[in-house]
C-alpha cells in the first residue's frame, strides 16, 4: 500500500487526548474510533477490551500507561490520535506527545472540573503553544455541572473560554447537547453509519438559556478577534461560517479556548467534538515552520511545511515491539522519507536507515512505502534513535529542539531471583530505559545492587510487572527510595591540592576556589576567573570537569548537588608535574573542601497533593496529612465532595493511597505531583545521613 498524498496538508489533524486520570480520556478515543469506522466494536474500559489501551498492564489497571496512535477518518479528514496517560507517574508520555502535536482535545470530568493533572497537562500545553479545544465529559453523572466546570477553567487556568456547545440539563436527566454555532440540538451520536448526530428540535425549556449562552459566546469571541469585533460592533448579523473562522482563528492563536460539552460512554456530543477538531484544531500548515540549528555552523536553520522541503524528524518514543523488535515512532515535519532510505541522526552524527515504515493503530499496524509531511509514523531497524533525537536529510543536517524530561524523584533496589534471570534482566531494563526518558537504571558498586529510579511508586510497580510479562524475568525489589539532593546555604572559600611523588615523575594540581548559592537555579555553574595564565586553560578545564564530577555524586552526604556556583579565581602548576588528570583530582579536592565551609543541607522533594473527600472523613485525612509533614494550602467544596490541597514531602506518601483508603472506607481519592525540592529538616537530614552511611 502506498500513502501518497491522498490527503491534502490542510486535511491532517494531529491531535493528543489530554487530562487528568479518570476524566475519560479513553472512553472518549474508543467512541471517536468507533463513529470514524477504525473499530467496529466500542471498547470499553471496565470490560478490558479497549484498542488504545491494549497492554496487559493497562487492562488489568483500567488506567493508560503508554502514549497509544491511530490515525482515524472524518468527513475527508485524517485525524492522527495520540491518547495519553492521565496519571502524574507517566507525565513523560504526555511531554513527548504535545511536542510533536499541533493540536489537542483537553477533556475535564463534568464532576470533578479542574483536577492536579489537568492543571499539569495544561501547563505542558502552553509550554509547547499548543492550540486546544476542552470537552466536558461526564455530564450524564449526577452532581456533574457545566458552568462550575467553566469557572474553574477560567479561574484554576487562566484560559479565555469561549462556549460553543451548552448541555441539556445534566445528571440523570441529561438529554443531549446545543450547538451554540449552528442552534441544533442533538439527543445523542447515533450509530456509526451516519456522520450527522440524532437531531431533535431546540426544546423550548432550553431557548432561553441558549440565546444568552450564544450572545454571550459571541461577546467573549468578539473581545480577542478583531474581525468578529467589528461585526458585533456594526450590530451585523453573523453567519455560521463567520462564528467559525473567528474562532478557528483565535483558537489557532492560542487567544481562546473553544468549550464543547457531552458523555463519551453515553455517545451524546462525541461527533460534535469531531467536527471541532478538523473546524478549530490546526492542520500542519497552520503551524510555523519548524526551527532548528545546522549541525555545521550551530546557526538557526528552519523547515518549511512542504514534501519539496529537505526531510526532517523528531523521534518522539521508542518501543519493544515483542512481536516486530524494536520501533521508533517519528513526526515528520518536513518532506518525505521512503522505506529502506538512508536518514541522519544529527543529534547523535549517526547515519541510520528506515526499515519498514508502520502506520500504527494502537499495538496492531498498517504497512507504508512512504512518509510525508505532517504523518506520524512506525519504523524498523532505527538502531541508534532514542526520543527526542532528530532525524533529517544526510546532506541537509538540521537539529530540532529536542524534548525535555523530569527528573525521577523515587528510586529502588531490584535484584534477580535467579542466576539464569540476572542476563536477562540487564536486557530487560535497558530496553524499558530505552523506551522511558524518565527511568533511570545505575549499579551501586558499594552495595552491588542495580538501582532503578523513576517518577512514583506506581511507575516503578508498572515498570517491574512488565518486566515479568514482557520479558519473563522474575525479580525482588528493595523498599522504594527518595531523590535527595544537596546544596549549600552559605558562601565560602577553598582549595584543592593534590602532590604525590613516588619516584619518577610525580602528580601536582592545585586550585583555589569560591562558592555561593544559586537561589534561582539547580544548575551547577563553574567559572574560570583565573587571570594572567597563573594556571593554563586546558588545566582549568580539567579541574572545573573534577568539580562537576564530583557534584553530581555529592561532597557532603553523598547525593547529587544542585544550585551551586563554583568560581576558578587562582592555582598553581608545575612545569613537569602537572597534568589534567591531577588536576581533575586537585578540582575534586576543591569542592569537597569548600562544601564543607559552605553550610551544606539537604534537599528533598515535596509533592503537591490534591485530596478528594466526602465531607465526613475531611478532619481524619487532615490529621494524617498533618502526621506526614504536611502543608495544607486551600480547602474547596465540590459537588458533594471537598477538596484539600497540601504540600506533602515525597518521603511521608509511601503507601499513602492504601492509607486513605482505609480512613475513607474507600471513597476518597488523591493525586499528587512533583512540585519542588525544599530543605531538609535537620533532625530528619542527619537520620536521613546515619541511615546512608549504615547501608554501605
Amino acid at each position: 500500500m502506498s500513502q501518497d498524498r491522498t490527503f491534502q496538508l490542510d486535511k491532517i489533524r494531529n491531535i493528543g487526548i489530554i487530562a487528568h486520570i479518570d476524566a475519560g480520556k479513553t472512553t472518549t478515543t474508543e467512541r471517536v474510533l468507533f463513529y470514524t469506522g477504525r473499530t467496529h466494536k466500542i471498547g470499553n474500559i471496565d470490560d478490558g477490551n479497549t484498542v488504545m489501551d491494549w497492554m496487559q498492564q493497562e487492562r488489568e489497571r483500567g488506567i493508560t500507561i503508554t502514549s497509544a496512535a491511530t490515525a482515524a477518518h472524518w468527513r475527508d479528514y485524517r485525524i492522527n490520535i495520540i491518547d495519553t496517560p492521565g496519571h502524574v507517574d507517566f507525565t513523560a508520555e504526555v511531554e513527548r506527545s504535545l511536542r510533536v502535536l499541533d493540536g489537542g482535545v483537553v477533556v475535564f470530568d463534568g464532576v470533578a472540573g479542574v483536577e492536579a493533572q489537568s492543571e499539569t497537562v495544561w501547563r505542558q500545553a502552553n509550554r509547547y503553544g499548543v492550540p486546544r479545544i476542552c470537552f466536558i465529559n461526564k455530564m450524564d453523572r449526577t452532581g456533574a455541572d457545566f458552568w462550575r466546570c467553566l469557572k474553574m477553567i477560567e479561574d484554576r487556568l487562566k484560559a479565555h473560554h469561549i462556549t460553543v456547545v451548552i448541555p441539556i440539563n445534566s445528571g440523570e436527566t441529561f438529554g443531549g447537547v446545543i450547538d451554540l454555532v449552528t442552534g441544533r440540538a442533538y439527543k445523542e451520536d447515533g450509530d456509526a453509519a451516519t456522520p450527522e448526530p440524532v437531531e431533535i428540535p431546540l426544546p423550548e425549556s432550553e431557548r432561553a438559556q441558549y440565546e444568552a449562552a450564544r450572545h454571550q459566546m459571541i461577546e467573549r469571541l468578539a473581545e480577542v478577534d478583531d474581525e468578529i469585533m467589528c461585526a458585533y460592533l456594526d450590530g451585523t448579523e453573523l453567519t455560521e461560517d463567520q462564528i467559525r473562522a473567528g474562532l478557528r482563528r483565535v483558537t489557532l492563536a492560542n487567544k481562546g479556548i473553544p468549550i464543547l460539552c457531552g458523555s463519551s460512554f453515553r455517545q451524546k456530543g462525541v461527533k460534535v467534538l469531531l467536527d471541532a477538531v478538523i473546524n478549530y484544531l490546526p492542520s500542519p500548515l497552520d503551524t510555523p515552520p519548524v526551527i532548528g540549528v545546522d549541525p555545521r555552523n550551530q546557526e538557526e536553520a528552519s523547515r518549511p511545511v512542504t514534501d519539496e522541503a529537505p526531510f526532517s524528524a523528531l523521534a518522539f518514543k521508542v518501543v519493544s515491539d515483542p512481536f516486530v523488535g524494536r520501533l521508533v515512532y517519528f513526526r515528520v515535519y518536513s518532506g518525505s522519507i521512503n522505506a529502506s532510505a538512508g536518514v541522519f541522526n544529527s543529534t547523535r552524527g549517526e547515519r541510520e536507515r528506515i526499515g519498514r515504515l508502520l502506520v500504527m493503530h494502537a499495538n496492531s499496524r498498517e504497512e507504508v512505502d512512504k512518509a510525508d509531511t505532517g504523518s506520524i509514523i512506525a519504523s524498523l531497524g532505527l538502531k541508534s534513535t532514542f526520543t527526542g533525537d532528530t532525524l533529517c536529510d544526510p546532506n541537509h543536517p538540521v537539529v530540532l529542539e529536542n524534548i525535555t524530561f523530569p527528573e525521577p524523584v523515587v528510586s529502588i533496589s531490584i535484584e534477580p531471583k535467579t542466576r539464569a534471570d540476572q542476563d536477562k534482566m540487564v536486557d530487560a531494563l535497558q530496553k524499558l530505559a530505552d523506551e522511558d526518558p524518565t527511568f533511570k537504571v545505575s549499579y551501586n558498586d558499594e552495595t552491588g545492587q542495580n538501582i532503578i529510579a523513576g517518577m512514583g511508586e506506581l511507575h516503578l510497580d508498572v515498570l517491574v510487572s512488565r518486566m515479568l510479562t514482557e520479558f519473563k524475568v522474575a525479580a525482588k525489589i528493595g523498599q522504594p527510595r527518595v531523590a535527595y539532593r544537596e546544596t549549600i546555604t552559605g558562601t565560602a572559600t577553598g582549595e584543592g591540592r593534590f602532590v604525590r611523588q613516588s619516584g619518577g615523575r610525580g602528580q601536582y594540581g592545585h586550585v583555589k576556589v569560591n562558592i555561593e548559592p544559586l537561589t534561582e537555579s539547580t544548575a551547577i555553574e563553574v567559572v574560570d576567573e583565573i587571570r594572567g595564565g597563573t594556571v593554563p586553560k586546558n588545566f582549568v578545564n580539567a579541574a572545573a570537569n573534577g568539580i562537576k564530577e564530583a557534584a553530581a555524586t555529592g561532597a557532603y552526604a553523598g547525593y547529587p548537588m544542585v544550585g551551586i556556583k563554583v568560581t576558578i579565581y587562582d592555582g598553581s602548576y608545575h612545569d613537569v608535574d602537572s597534568n589534567e588528570m591531577a588536576f581533575k583530582t586537585a578540582g575534586s579536592m576543591a569542592l569537597k573542601d569548600v562544601v564543607s565551609k559552605a553550610k551544606p543541607v539537604l534537599l528533598e522533594p515535596v509533592m503537591k497533593m490534591e485530596v478528594v473527600t466526602p465531607e465526613e472523613y475531611m478532619g481524619d485525612i487532615i490529621g494524617d496529612l498533618n502526621s506526614r509533614r504536611g502543608h495544607i494550602s486551600s480547602i474547596e467544596p465540590r459537588g458533594d465532595s471537598t477538596v484539600v490541597h497540601a504540600f506533602v514531602p515525597l518521603a511521608e506518601t509511601f503507601g499513602y493511597a492504601t492509607t486513605i483508603r482505609g480512613i475513607s472506607k474507600g471513597r476518597a481519592t488523591s493525586s499528587m505531583e512533583f512540585h519542588k525540592y525544599q530543605e531538609l529538616p535537620a533532625n530528619i537530614a542527619k537520620t536521613v545521613m546515619e541511615t546512608e552511611a549504615a547501608n554501605k
